[in-house]
This record gives structure tokens, sequence and C-alpha cells, in this order.
């Protein structure tokens, strides 16, 4: 059970991806990762490797960005549809249609960013 300090921590790093902070949401996530016990260590470093994944692509890492983003999307399978207060199933729809996307040699461009939605908004 994460401490009331480690889901203040969890959901800045849900609000500096929102607002395309990529890297500061990895930064984020990784302390809360370190002392993380499994199965929850397993879903944050699959949302660090897609929050890693935007950041490459906001430096113009298409190949770095699509193997995050397939690493990230291995790692967030096993998950439900909604877990930790996030919509994960929208979140994994996102990136699948980047990666799918990046593989076919689109770019869906920077307007189409994904956002972490609340569980309930799915």
């Amino acid at each position: 059970m994460p401490t009331t300090d480690q889901r203040e921590q969890f959901h800045q790093g849900i609000e500096q991806f929102n607002a395309g902070h990529f890297f500061d949401a990895h930064e984020t996530w990784e302390a809360i990762w370190l002392v993380s016990p499994e199965p929850e260590k397993t879903f944050l470093q699959g949302i660090i490797q897609i929050a890693a994944a935007f950041h490459h692509y906001s430096r113009g890492n298409t190949p770095g960005t699509r193997s995050l983003l397939e690493a990230g999307l291995r790692r967030l399978a096993r998950f439900p549809a909604a877990h930790r207060e996030i919509a994960l199933g929208s979140l994994r729809a996102e990136a699948h249609g980047w990666a799918a996307a990046l593989a076919e040699g689109r770019d869906p461009g920077p307007a189409r960013l994904p956002k972490i939605l609340r569980a309930e908004n799915e």
C-alpha cells in the first residue's frame, strides 16, 4: 500500500505527464519505483517507460520512442483497465496507437500526445 507521500508523488507525476513534462514525470515516478514492491514496481516501470518514450519523442528520437512504448506496454499488459485510480486501458490504447503509427512511419504529432485520465473517465 503506497504511503500518503507516494500517492501525492504519483499524482504529481500524472500532472507533469499531462502537462507534457515527460522527463519530470519519469523522475517523480522513479522515486516511488525505487522503494515499491511487486507488482507495483512493474506497473510503475511501465508508466515510467511510457513517459520516457514521449520525452524521446519531444527530442526527435523516433526509434527510442517506439522501443520504450513497446517495453512499457509489455509491463502494463497484466494490469486492469482501471489501476491506481487511472484509466490505464485508455493510456495503453493511446500508446499502442502511437507505437503502430511510428512503426508505419507516421508521426501522430505533438497535438495528439496522450493524457492520463482518472479511472472514472473511462
